[in-house]
């Protein structure tokens, strides 16, 4: 994506997998009256650093509603061995909320809607309006919305380089439009849906290379070469068409944001001097209010 274009992008934060690595990458931080504040800075931190480097027109960060009831239905156990979010996490997140707000960034959530969902239908919504995509994650499952005008920014990766078309085939294996099938069949293990047994990334990536989708392949198990492999997709043929439904982002979800609603909006830099006060990021302070004495001379 290039920086200094005047191409409308959208950039869309996956907001507790965001709040989850700056609680866990920063610890021991606490504001003056003693609360946890360590979610908080390191949120900011890193919603600034994306900001910078992706420098969008429209800005939404997404979290989590819940769980699918329908992909709970096909797998009892979806997601079901994570760990609850540590306490002295969880009552930061209403502070991030505020810190948004503040700064003029949409924020969405809707009960019963996960965030990967959300970000899908928002990531195909912004392309059919001509905007560039970038989506800040670590989510392997947004490897299936890349393509040329859609990009993912992962916080883990120190290159700062965004994954596009060729480097999601040099990670996986396979094409984007190939990664619900790959998902299918080597499972996710951080969703806790079981892949078919024997077929790790590798294998996976050789046989949809070979037989180009899941369902090619099981319309020719014959040409399966080996015989355990064979066997073990006769044996697990209903789970991987399970997940397929599991790993597929939907697409049909009510309360959609309007697009032109998620422009960045004036920043209430009253406000978010109030907040740098009562958490005691002092650096921050004194930032803001360097940049807003700086545009009193500009004017």
């Amino acid at each position: 994506m290039a920086a200094l274009d005047k191409q409308m992008r959208i950039l869309i934060i996956d907001g507790h997998a965001f709040a989850y690595r700056a609680f866990f990458a920063i610890r021991d931080l606490s504001s003056p009256s003693g609360q946890p504040t360590n979610a908080i800075y390191g949120f900011i931190n890193m919603f600034e650093k994306f900001e910078a480097k992706v420098l969008p027109t429209h800005t939404v960060v997404v979290w989590d509603g819940g769980l699918d009831e329908g992909r709970v239905e096909e797998l009892s156990d979806y997601k079901d061995q994570r760990d609850p979010m540590p306490d002295d996490m969880a009552v930061q997140l209403d502070q991030i909320e505020s810190y948004l707000d503040a700064s003029g960034i949409a924020s969405v959530c809707h009960e019963g809607v996960e965030a990967d969902d959300r970000i899908g239908q928002l990531t195909k919504s912004a392309e059919s309006e001509g905007l560039e995509v970038a989506i800040a994650s670590s989510d392997k499952d947004f490897f299936q919305l890349v393509n040329d005008r859609v990009k993912i920014w992962n916080p883990s990766d120190k290159s700062g380089e965004p994954m596009d078309e060729n480097a999601v085939k040099i990670k996986t294996g396979v094409r984007p439009e190939q990664i619900v099938d790959w998902l299918s069949l080597v499972g996710d293990a951080a969703d806790n849906i079981p892949g078919v047994p024997g077929i790790g990334v590798k294998t996976a990536a050789a046989l949809l290379n070979e037989f180009g989708t899941v369902s090619e392949l099981y319309k020719r198990l014959e040409d399966v070469k080996r015989d355990k492999q064979r066997q073990a997709l006769i044996d697990s043929e209903a789970n991987v068409l399970r997940n397929q439904n599991l790993v597929s982002l939907k697409m049909d979800l009510e309360d959609e944001p309007e697009i032109d609603s998620l422009r960045k909006d004036f920043e209430d830099t009253v406000q978010l001097e109030k907040l740098y006060e009562k958490w005691g990021f002092k650096a921050k302070l004194a930032n803001l209010r360097e940049a807003r004495q700086s545009a009193l001379f500009d004017e």
